[in-house]
């Protein structure tokens, strides 16, 4: 089964756009390459509020910014060796935001980027 993409708020809107020109929601499914299922419900959440963007969703809020987590992806980025408490410490200090070593290798991660850490090995003796 493929992968779920979501559509964009443009691709949202343009999708309501053909569905209100006339066009088949098959159709429409088959140009933004989504499921016949999901322009159905968008339609049918258009129909009931008004609205094209999703709704609130619960669960626990995000500590981090998007500014912050460029800011995360930027560090990792820069210092290649910088583990994942380096980086903490540099967020906390610049920018006043508290967050664990774990939300910080959780947003490295989205990124498809990972935490070094250095370590020592131990050194091959010649026989």
């Amino acid at each position: 089964m493929p992968p779920r993409r979501k559509l964009s708020d443009l691709d949202r809107g343009r999708a309501i756009g053909w569905l209100q020109d006339g066009v088949a929601a098959r159709q429409v499914a088959q140009r933004l390459a989504v499921a016949p299922s999901v322009i159905i419900r968008l339609k049918q959440r258009f129909h009931a509020t008004g609205r094209v963007q999703e709704r609130q969703r619960s669960g626990w809020p995000r500590v981090t910014t998007q500014r912050e987590d460029r800011f995360i992806q930027r560090q990792a980025m820069q210092q290649r060796m910088a583990t994942a408490n380096n980086i903490r410490q540099r967020l906390q200090a610049t920018t006043n935001t508290v967050v664990s070593g774990q939300t910080i290798r959780n947003r490295l991660h989205n990124f498809g980027l990972l935490a070094r850490r250095p370590v020592r090995g131990t050194t091959l003796a010649d026989s």
